[in-house]
């Protein structure tokens, strides 16, 4: 079970659904995460540059059929971190809830509601 913590690097929603669909497949291309998260190269790339310095993806390059391609995949690093961010997210949200408890009641024109 990941020890749930905040962690600042991953929670900005692009970079949480980048780690989320990196935690998917061992390695995805970049064509393909740019498209699948509509992001521009640019916005794509500042993202995996935060999170490569971080340690928790790594990126390589590949020629295939004279073509470069950049192959993309989430390190253990950035799998416990990931792991650790949404138990903690889980966490809040659990304590958010009411799930479990009574509404609260309240009182309108003197009768008591739920």
């Amino acid at each position: 079970m990941p020890r749930p913590i905040f962690d600042p690097v991953i929670h900005p929603p692009q970079r949480l659904q980048l780690c989320g669909r990196l935690a998917r497949d061992a390695e995805v291309d970049f064509a393909e995460l740019r498209e699948e998260l509509e992001l521009s190269d640019s916005a794509l790339s500042k993202h995996l540059k935060v999170l490569g310095e971080a340690g928790y993806v790594s990126t390589r390059r590949e020629l295939d059929a004279s073509r470069l391609h950049t192959r993309v995949r989430l390190t253990t690093t950035g799998r416990e971190a990931l792991c650790g961010h949404v138990a903690e997210l889980q966490r809040l949200a659990q304590i958010a809830s009411l799930h479990g408890r009574p509404a609260p009641r309240t009182r309108t024109a003197g009768l008591l509601h739920r």
